[in-house]
C-alpha cells in the first residue's frame, strides 16, 4: 500500500541518518585523532575516555552529555571535538555522579569557548539533581588566541568559579583529580 511504501522509505532515511550521526560520533570520539591519542599513551597518560571508563562502575549504567559540542566549530584553529572535554553521567561505587574529563588530545586540554559553556552545563546538572561531580583535569587551561571570546560572554568562565561556591554552598561533593597540566583556572 501506499502507507506501507512511505513508511518503508521513512525508515530507510531514518537508518541512513543514524548510521550518519553514528560516524561522526565515532570520529568525535577520537578527540583529536590516532596520532595524539597514540602520543598521550606513549607519555603514560590516558585519553579522558579511557579515564571515565576506569572510574565508573563496571557495566553500569552511563551517558555522555553534549558529545557533539564544539560540531564543526573552530576548523581554522584545528578543530575542538566534543567541546574538548568529556561529560559523562554514570556510577562510581554505586553513587550516580556526573565525571568532567580535560580531552588533552584536543589542544592539551585547553578551553574554547565551547568547552567553558559545556562546563557550566554539566555544573548545572550537578546542582540541578545534586549529583557529586567529578572533575579529571588536564588541560593546558584558555585557549589563549581566542581568550578574548572565553571571558566577557554572560555564560562566562568566571561563573564556572561562582557554581563552585555556590556547589559548596548547597553541600555538593566536588573532587578535583590534577591527571596531567594544570594551568590558572584549572
Amino acid at each position: 500500500s501506499k502507507h506501507e511504501l512511505e513508511f518503508n522509505m521513512n525508515e530507510d532515511q531514518m537508518r541512513l541518518k543514524i548510521s550518519a550521526l553514528q560516524r561522526e560520533l565515532e570520529i568525535t570520539e577520537s578527540g583529536g585523532g590516532k596520532q595524539r591519542i597514540e602520543k598521550l599513551h606513549e607519555s603514560g597518560k590516558l585519553t579522558a575516555r579511557e579515564r571515565i571508563d576506569l572510574l565508573l562502575d563496571k557495566n553500569s549504567e552511563r551517558i555522555e552529555i553534549g558529545a557533539l559540542a564544539g560540531y564543526n566549530m573552530y576548523q581554522e584553529h584545528g578543530g575542538c571535538p566534543s567541546g574538548g572535554v568529556v561529560v559523562v553521567i554514570g556510577y562510581v561505587s554505586g553513587k550516580q555522579c556526573i565525571v568532567v574529563a580535560n580531552d588533552a588530545t584536543v589542544k592539551a586540554g585547553a578551553w574554547f569557548p565551547i568547552t567553558g559553556k559545556k562546563n557550566l552545563r554539566a555544573q548545572e546538572i550537578a546542582m540541578e539533581n545534586r549529583l557529586p561531580i567529578i572533575y579529571l583535569v588536564d588541560s593546558a587551561g584558555v585557549y589563549l588566541p581566542m581568550q578574548d571570546e572565553i571571558y566577557p560572554d554572560k555564560e562566562h568562565f568566571g561563573r564556572i568559579f561562582r557554581n563552585n561556591a555556590m556547589m559548596s554552598s548547597m553541600g555538593i561533593v566536588q573532587i578535583a583529580a590534577v591527571m596531567g597540566s594544570c594551568v590558572a583556572g584549572g
